[in-house]
């Protein structure tokens, strides 16, 4: 098991979209849609900071 888990077993250091669990986990962490998620990971890599960065960004430019 990775050092840094939540108390539901994901490893919060690295936005995982392999599993459908795990999508869900991070769309409610980062208060976004699946497609919004994907799209992030999908421009940035999988860090949660830039992830939640991105996503910011992206709200404040009126995106989403």
């Amino acid at each position: 098991m990775k050092d840094y888990t939540t108390a539901t077993g994901h490893d919060s250091t690295v936005v995982e979209i392999a599993e459908e669990n795990q999508v869900r986990y991070w769309c409610v962490t980062l208060g976004c849609t699946e497609a919004q998620l994907r799209e992030a990971v999908q421009a940035l890599g999988t860090s949660p900071a830039d992830v939640r960065r991105y996503l910011a960004e992206l709200d404040q430019r009126g995106v989403f």
